[in-house]
């Protein structure tokens, strides 16, 4: 019995096995896999604080005061203190005041920018500036340049040149421009013209063709109205006829 026990009681032998197992086991894996995983865990973190740090930052931009913007007001017109006048009338014609003194006079019919430019060069006025902060003496201004565009423009910018009646050449503005052209109209319907007769009978007056369209609205071919009533006309006929031959 002492001999099977003897084995079984050696405690150094297994203590020297088991010592190297942990050491060559142990080593490489501290080595290999400790190093990289705290590598990647320490990556992890930092990229972590970073995008808290600009998730802290774009909310404060957010919900931050607009200091800069309210400081410092950005219109055009912002040396004016007076109130904007939102309609100027000149040459009884109702303008924007919000407009531009260049586009606020292409409202005034017989006014092209062309002569838009020319008035207010004429009038001493800044063509970008808002009309309806104008003041009084540069309304007035403008107002007599506009009055007397004909002295001003040449010839070959008027509206009416070589007047039938008198033979002058003219610039026509405002309301002066249909009554002008109604006189036009109203004289060559009076001399039975080729012009005044198209314009009599509502019909196509500079050459474009009226077969196919300009038919005031009705369809170009045969409608269906006519159609129906030729079906209903040619038995109706055909029944009259037949009393008529059983007669005779």
């Amino acid at each position: 019995m002492a001999k099977k026990e003897e084995p079984k009681e050696t405690k150094p032998e297994a203590h020297k096995k088991e010592a190297p197992k942990k050491d060559v086991k142990e080593a490489p894996k501290k080595d290999v896999k400790e190093t990289p995983v705290e590598a990647k865990k320490e990556k992890k973190s930092e990229k972590k604080h970073e995008g808290e740090g600009k998730e802290h930052a774009k909310k404060e931009r957010k919900g931050a005061p607009k200091e800069g913007k309210k400081e410092v007001p950005k219109s055009k017109d912002a040396g004016h203190d007076e109130e904007i006048r939102h309609i100027v009338r000149i040459a009884d014609t109702d303008l924007d005041g919000k407009r531009s003194v260049h586009y606020a006079l292409t409202g005034i019919k017989g006014v092209s920018k062309r002569v838009a430019r020319v008035l207010c060069d004429t009038a001493g006025l800044n063509p970008k500036a808002t009309i309806g902060y104008l003041k009084d003496a540069e309304l007035e201004q403008l107002q007599s340049t506009v009055d007397n565009v004909m002295t001003i423009i040449p010839h070959w910018m008027m509206n009416k040149q070589n007047d039938t009646m008198s033979g002058e050449d003219k610039h026509v503005i405002g309301t002066d421009v249909l009554l002008s052209l109604m006189e036009d109209l109203n004289i060559m319907k009076k001399m039975r013209s080729y012009k005044g007769v198209r314009h009599e009978r509502g019909l196509r007056v500079r050459g474009q063709r009226s077969r196919s369209t300009g038919r005031k609205g009705r369809v170009v071919g045969v409608s269906r109205a006519a159609l129906a009533a030729g079906k209903e006309k040619a038995p109706a006929e055909g029944k009259k006829e037949e009393p008529k031959g059983a007669a005779k």
